[in-house]
């Protein structure tokens, strides 16, 4: 078997674990009558903020953020991976194993791109037309690609931070609780980021979400193809460049743990 036959084979048994994993945790109806009705309530709690404004843009701003918002803080929740393993007692036993720790948990973990992506989606659809915002017809289907690829950026983001917290096990909350809220504050969800300092927009343009926003608010606001193209390009890349940096930590991090023997059993 080829090297990439391999790693196709291992992705492939890694989704599938990962799959099994979160069928045990949601059935179709919990999801609908747990999951979604808890993210339609968050979003619908932001926009009835700009309704008391008494400004149908406020509001109309934030719906459409803190919708995008919940694919990206599904996608972080990747980074909880590495301590669900730590805790199961398997981590040492991937980084012992021939595959390259950030395939199996890069895979393993796809799900939550998948499930943010349609969660961020419900909620917009849902949410949307119940506080009276227009979703232009056919436009509003571009925002379904724009919306998967904040969720695959979002996603690749959080596993760069799950191998950071590979050896720091006592960092995870923190580091979960402080993504959260970052995201939330620097990238356009609640604020334009015209009104942040010079050095704080560019500053968020490396984090997921906000080109990819961006480009889901110029679909809806009618802009130029060519100025969505391009954020949509920029979220992309930006998806690209938390990846590699996933890759490079991630085996940074496993080879010193090898050496030192810091990847115990659990607790």
């Amino acid at each position: 078997m080829t090297a990439l036959a391999t790693t196709v084979n291992v992705m492939h048994h890694a989704f599938r674990a990962g799959l099994a994993d979160y069928r045990a945790i949601f059935t179709w109806k919990s999801w609908l009558a747990g999951w979604l009705v808890r993210v339609i309530a968050q979003v619908a709690f932001f926009a009835l903020i700009g309704e008391r404004l008494g400004d149908d843009e406020k509001t109309y701003y934030l719906l459409v953020g803190n919708s995008i918002l919940v694919a990206a803080l599904t996608g972080v929740f990747s980074l909880n991976m590495t301590t669900a393993e730590r805790w199961a007692g398997t981590l040492p036993l991937l980084v012992a194993s021939p595959s390259s720790p950030v395939i199996v948990f890069s895979a393993r973990g796809s799900y939550l791109a998948v499930d943010g992506a349609l969660s961020a989606l419900a909620a917009l659809f849902v949410a949307g037309p119940l506080f009276g915002m227009d979703l232009p017809w056919p436009r509003i289907l571009a925002v379904v690609p724009l919306t998967a690829v904040v969720a695959l950026a979002s996603y690749c983001f959080g596993t760069f931070l799950a191998g950071i917290v590979f050896r720091f096990r006592n960092i995870n909350s923190l580091v979960v609780i402080t993504t959260h809220v970052s995201l939330m504050a620097a990238c356009g969800v609640n604020v334009p980021l015209s009104y942040y300092p010079e050095a704080l927009e560019w500053f968020s343009r490396v984090l997921p979400v906000t080109n990819g926003l961006l480009a889901i608010r110029g679909v809806l606001d009618g802009a130029e193809a060519a100025t969505i193209v391009g954020d949509a390009a920029l979220e992309a890349a930006v998806a690209v460049g938390w990846m590699t940096a996933a890759l490079a930590s991630f085996n940074q991090l496993a080879s010193r743990g090898r050496r030192d023997g810091s990847l115990d059993y659990g607790g």
